[in-house]
């Protein structure tokens, strides 16, 4: 199996993209797509990783009324930016999940860094709060806070703990300014935060690629 060559698993409700790493130990990696993305919507940065990562890419459990998934389940007047409570249900059921697979394929599932797009960044920095033990590094990719996340943030969760955002400028859905302020509550939670802001819309620039590429080696 090659890195562009992952395994596609179904493990109860789950659909998921893996790739083995090379030999163990293994840095363990969570990638997390975004509003109506899939498992395969983020492989594009498991490429950016070497041999030495065993990569897990989840579909969100939840179907989006526009097609594909979403990581919080869309009730009436649920539009906006996602809550903490929206997304928690999806936060407690992933680490659940790579304790199943890490149990099946015999890895250390101690730790593990995630990487996530939009909505699936907003997760991101939910499972570190939720579990500051457990992640170890962070990508928040075109992200933000989930709402009411921010009563979270006093508690220093995030002391010391490594994050890397990356966010353009003329990002149409998440604007730069909740970017901004996003950066600001992680590091009054503690973070350490590298940022990448340049003129782009929502996505990842290649510099800022770069720069994600740089700080998880």
């Amino acid at each position: 199996m090659t890195v562009d060559e992952p395994l596609l698993l179904k493990r109860g409700d789950w659909t998921l993209r893996l790739r083995l790493a090379a030999e163990q130990p293994a840095h363990l990696l969570l990638l997390l797509h975004g509003w109506t993305g899939d498992e395969n919507s983020m492989w594009v940065f498991a490429r950016r990783f070497p041999a030495t990562f065993t990569v897990l890419a989840p579909r969100a459990p939840y179907a989006a009324p526009e097609g594909g998934f979403s990581w919080r389940q869309i009730r009436p007047n649920t539009w906006g930016f996602p809550t903490l409570e929206e997304l928690r249900p999806a936060a407690e059921m992933l680490v659940p999940l790579m304790d199943e697979l890490a149990a099946e394929y015999g890895w250390d599932a101690a730790q593990f860094d995630v990487i996530g797009f939009s909505q699936g960044a907003a997760l991101t920095i939910l499972l570190g709060l939720l579990y500051p033990n457990r992640v170890r590094r962070m990508g928040v990719l075109a992200g933000f806070l989930p709402v009411n996340a921010e009563a979270l943030i006093p508690a220093r969760l995030l002391a010391e703990k490594p994050i890397y955002m990356a966010h353009g400028l003329q990002d149409e859905l998440v604007p730069i300014a909740r970017a901004r302020q996003t950066k600001a509550a992680l590091e009054q939670a503690g973070a350490r935060v590298a940022y990448c802001e340049v003129e782009s819309g929502h996505k990842v620039s290649a510099e800022c690629l770069r720069g994600m590429e740089t700080f998880f080696a």
